[in-house]
């Protein structure tokens, strides 16, 4: 985004929200802090001290081969912590649970979208990444050089990532859903020189050709040397003579012993793509102690991870959610991590719910979009099935709506599981805003209040602060251990995109307002945000207004040209299961939505639609539904939509 996009001062803030939602008691009293008094005092010491603060969380929560000699350096935009220490995320990860009591706990319980399931010990992952991280040896690999990997959700996905780690390989992670032209960009970026892949992966029933997709990716990349297969589906697949390998064949050639090696604290880990971009694809450099603390020390504070736990991040491990809290945070912590391949949906609407159910999950991290999904469903469905054993809700992904959070409080979590809504990014690397569980009181819709080190702010263009409930854009004061380092090859870019925007501050793209109580309300991305008659609205808060109507489930906003106001605001919606479109519909939603939030808000075009375009992680593709509103034509990236056949239906009904 160039600084003269930045040109307006704030942005209105017409969302009302004043329901509040106590801790649970018995939550509370095994919580890991006493009481908020307790946070607002660590806060405090972690921003008026954040060398001495991160030094202490680090020393306490990770395991170092070598000191650091000192703790942080700022210079050029480029941050530094825990400078000339050594340590290992693999031996983080395994090695330290494997000597302790949790050798036998399940690190990770799998289940298949046709149903097998496979639990690993601690002990059991420890050997299969050591067994893994030998086969990149035997093929030459060194620490520095870049692995891809493009699988399904499976366990050789988590065992791919932590043996790069064990060496020193730094990976970049291609989403499963990905296409072959997205795959091939990443590669050639990155300068990969092995592959890790499959020859399928289940979805919705369908087997999805992964390698076919690798070998045509591969048509155009000149540094991949090895590609390791993993047999899932038992697709006939093409294997290349001297390329391709059988993981099952190769892995049963290799020692089964492969130490750790300590590594420098700055050491690349893994760089990340952010998706649905158009031209050079972004990857985020990420490395490898400060990272690893801040994904640590998030999940033990704001999950309550306990031994006995079983906890379910439905992300996939392509995007930096699955990163950090499938694979790095859990098993940093020594947690059973519960993990799916499938559709959520599939073979019927209560997937899900029978899965927590079967293995007893007490944690459920998911995306707002596909809980605004299971409402449109209906209640039956989870009501088929025993959630008792849950006691903790997380959500991520993107600003979660008030009715939303009411449904997943009452109908999932029964009233009683406090819901952790975490703002953070890809960059940021780890959660940077979000409710303490046991000892904050939430708000529907609101992230609440800073992590520890974390100091947001709330800024007009030029760099002064917004007033009150006014809303602006969210920012980041001082760098923070687990902060992407640079986008690779072009730091440049990294500093023009997140530091240059408003100087002396790290930009986050996204507008935010905070109230009364300290509480932060996230509006969105900037770049969402339409402008009506000089009014900056964000359509976080239109789409939240809209859903409280009792016929819909689901709202997407974007703005579009308009010769008088600016822009206009077409509104995209899906009903409840049990509604119908009826001739005074419309006019009863546009009424609705006035009365909640303003005249404003009124849409200026409501357009009916069986579903949203969505990416496989559940986010709605806006930037699509922009164009299409637009100009009617969709000319976008469209490499990450789930489901093509939505976009087809919106062109049909845009042509009606």
């Amino acid at each position: 985004m160039a600084n003269n996009e930045l040109a307006e001062v704030s942005i209105d803030s017409l969302l009302k929200e004043n329901r509040k939602f106590l801790p649970n008691k018995k939550f509370s009293e095994n919580y890991i802090l006493k009481d908020y008094n307790t946070y607002k005092r660590m806060y405090n010491s972690s921003i008026k001290d954040p060398k001495k603060f991160w030094e202490k969380m680090a020393a306490t929560h990770l395991v170092f081969f070598k000191k650091w000699r000192s703790v942080f350096k700022w210079k050029d935009y480029k941050a530094e912590w825990f400078i000339g220490a050594t340590l290992n995320i693999s031996y983080n990860c395994l090695d330290r649970h494997v000597n302790s009591d949790r050798k036998n706990k399940a690190a990770l319980i799998w289940e298949g979208e046709p149903g097998d399931v496979k639990t690993y010990t601690y002990q059991q992952l420890y050997s299969e990444v050591m067994i893994c991280a030998n086969m990149l040896k035997s093929l030459g690999l060194v620490a520095g050089d870049k692995a891809a990997i493009y699988m399904p959700l499976i366990p050789e996905a988590m065992i791919a990532m932590l043996a790069c780690t064990r060496i020193g390989v730094v990976h970049t992670v291609v989403f499963g859903g990905f296409s072959s032209n997205s795959l091939r960009d990443r590669i050639q970026d990155s300068g990969c020189k092995i592959l890790f892949t499959a020859d399928g992966g289940f979805r919705k029933g369908s087997v999805v050709k992964m390698k076919e997709m690798a070998d045509e990716a591969l048509l155009e990349t000149s540094t991949i040397k090895n590609v390791i297969v993993v047999k899932r589906t038992s697709e006939k697949v093409n294997m290349k003579t001297g390329r391709d390998l059988w993981w099952h064949e190769y892995s049963a050639k290799q020692a089964k012993v492969c130490e750790a090696i300590p590594l420098s604290s700055e050491h690349p880990l893994f760089i990340l793509y952010t998706s649905g971009t158009t031209g050079k694809p972004k990857g985020l450099l990420h490395t490898t102690a400060g990272y690893l603390l801040g994904a640590t020390v998030t999940t033990k504070y704001l999950f309550d991870i306990k031994e006995t736990d079983i906890y379910w991040c439905t992300a996939d491990v392509g995007w930096i959610t699955g990163h950090s809290y499938v694979v790095y945070g859990p098993l940093s912590n020594g947690a059973t991590v519960f993990m799916y391949e499938g559709a959520p949906t599939f073979p019927e609407p209560d997937r899900f719910w029978k899965m927590i159910s079967d293995h007893k999950v007490t944690t459920l991290y998911t995306a707002p979009t596909a809980i605004r999904s299971f409402i449109r469903l209906g209640n039956e469905y989870p009501l088929k099935h025993d959630l008792s054993s849950l006691r903790l809700l997380g959500t991520v992904g993107e600003p979660i709506n008030p009715e939303a959070w009411i449904w997943y409080n009452e109908v999932i979590g029964k009233k009683k599981c406090p819901i952790v809504d975490t703002w953070w990014q890809t960059e940021t690397g780890a959660a940077m805003i979000a409710p303490f569980p046991g000892i904050m009181a939430t708000k529907p819709g609101s992230a609440t209040n800073p992590f520890f080190g974390i100091e947001p702010v709330i800024l007009k263009k030029d760099g002064t602060k917004a007033k009150g409930n006014e809303g602006g854009y969210l920012c980041i004061k001082n760098p923070w251990p687990y902060m992407a380092r640079t986008i690779y090859g072009d730091h440049d870019r990294y500093k023009k995109t997140y530091w240059k925007e408003i100087e002396g501050h790290y930009f986050t793209g996204d507008g935010a307002h905070q109230d009364k109580e300290g509480y932060f309300w996230i509006m969105g991305r900037v770049d969402d945000v339409i402008n009506v008659s000089g009014h900056r609205l964000g359509t976080m808060e239109i789409e939240s207004a809209a859903v409280h109507h009792p016929s819909i489930a689901e709202c997407a906003v974007v703005g579009r040209p308009d010769p008088i106001k600016g822009q206009g605001i077409v509104a995209f919606i899906t009903l409840k299961k049990s509604e119908k479109v009826n001739s005074h519909l419309k006019e009863d939603i546009s009424k609705f939505i006035v009365k909640e939030i303003g005249t404003l808000a009124r849409p200026d075009d409501i357009r009916f639609t069986e579903a949203l375009p969505k990416t496989r992680s559940g986010k709605i593709m806006r930037r699509l539904l922009r164009e299409l509103a637009t100009t009617g034509v969709i000319k976008g990236d469209t490499t990450t939509l789930e489901d093509f056949s939505v976009l087809e239906k919106l062109r049909e009904k845009d042509e009606d």
